[in-house]
């Protein structure tokens, strides 16, 4: 746990640090590599759905192991945000979902998060997950965990 906490503390360090804002999507004639980050058994609450446009210079990828996440490619901005949904929709607290664009300091969406919320009678907030992006030449570091004031024993 601690060499986790040490490396994420030292990769938190590295690249710019980017900005979400409420967003919709724009050009659905775009193709997206769908990334599902988490919800790896029935009380995983660390999920995420991260939509990166196809066809332009940046890749997202998920600072977790391998099992950590799935990564579906070539998929419409339709198929795409389906099957975010589902994935994201399956806890029986969960209440409705947030689509917000990666921009860069710019204000250029690179990529869509689509995270739940969750009732917050539950966990006493309805968002629960604290999502860094960081990026590093063409490569976004996707950096999820559950907020601090989240307990295992809550889950």
């Amino acid at each position: 746990m601690l060499i986790s906490i040490l490396i994420i503390s030292k990769n938190l360090g590295r690249g710019k640090l980017l900005r979400t804002v409420p967003a919709e999507i724009a050009d659905i004639a775009d193709k997206f590599t769908l990334i599902l980050y988490g919800g790896e058994h029935s009380n995983d609450m660390e999920a995420v759905a991260i939509l990166d446009r196809e066809g332009d210079r940046y890749t997202f990828e998920p600072f977790a192991p391998k099992f950590k996440y799935v990564v579906k490619r070539g998929l419409s901005a339709k198929e795409a945000l389906e099957e975010a949904g589902k994935f994201i929709s399956w806890h029986n607290s969960f209440h409705h979902s947030q689509m917000r664009g990666i921009i860069d300091e710019h204000g250029n969406i690179l990529g869509y998060e689509v995270r739940p919320l969750y009732l917050p009678l539950t966990f006493g907030i309805d968002d629960i997950m604290d999502i860094d992006y960081r990026m590093r030449a063409d490569k976004i570091a996707v950096i999820a965990r559950l907020k601090p004031l989240i307990q295992p024993t809550q889950l």
